[in-house]
């Protein structure tokens, strides 16, 4: 009977496509005669993160015994730090489950592979950490020099888009005519109805008089 496995898979950003790591570990169950009991995938989950949902579920899943092996596409996809990577690693250790890490080729089933996991775990970290200061040193340098960073502003005529949208134009029209997208649309109309709403409210009434009143 072939061993139960589960596969983990994550990626950082929705634009990522995880289905790349699921095809390379279900060909790996496939050539080790595992049978894939369940797929977790975390998408748009960053590294640094703490809660990773699927990551949850699996463990949760391990805890009721549907598996006994778990596949992953590298050490890095797994935790936000070799400490909570090697808290993970217990954690299915205790319950009697090995781990696989396709990039790396390594498993946890004796002392050496156990060993292995920690080095390239600490290994994974420091790169991560590296990476992470090259980012901002280069952030440091670019400001200093005197260029903008982020996102460089719309140059659209927001009153315009404002009045094709009033004046009955569809949301798709108006983004497309002007080269916005329809939620920047939706915004501004609501910001400038908005502004406008106050003066609604406290115009005067008329007054009016009745005739005999007058009198």
């Amino acid at each position: 009977m072939p061993q139960k496995a589960a596969i983990y898979a994550r990626v950082s950003t929705p634009d990522q496509h995880v289905e790349t790591q699921l095809y390379q570990l279900r060909e790996l169950a496939a050539r080790c005669g595992f049978e894939v009991v369940r797929e977790y995938t975390d998408v748009g989950v960053s590294g640094s993160r703490a809660r990773r949902p699927a990551l949850d579920a699996m463990l949760a899943d391990a805890h009721r015994g549907r598996f006994s092996i778990v596949l992953v596409a590298a050490f890095d996809r797994v935790a936000r730090s070799v400490k909570h990577f090697l808290t993970v690693m217990d954690e299915l250790n205790d319950l009697g489950i090995e781990f696989v890490s396709a990039r790396e080729n390594i498993d946890t089933s004796g002392p050496m592979g156990r060993m292995f996991v920690t080095i390239i775990g600490c290994i994974a970290e420091l790169e991560r950490s590296l990476i992470v200061e090259r980012i901002k040193a280069g952030m440091r340098r670019r400001r200093l020099e005197g260029y903008r960073l982020g996102r460089v502003p719309l140059d659209v005529d927001r009153d315009a888009i404002v009045r094709d949208r009033l004046s009955g134009n569809s949301l798709t029209e108006v983004s497309k005519r002007h080269g916005v997208s329809r939620a920047s649309v939706v915004r501004w109309v609501r910001e400038a109805r908005q502004r406008s709403a106050p003066v609604e409210q406290f115009q005067p009434m008329p007054v009016t008089v009745a005739a005999e009143s007058m009198v």
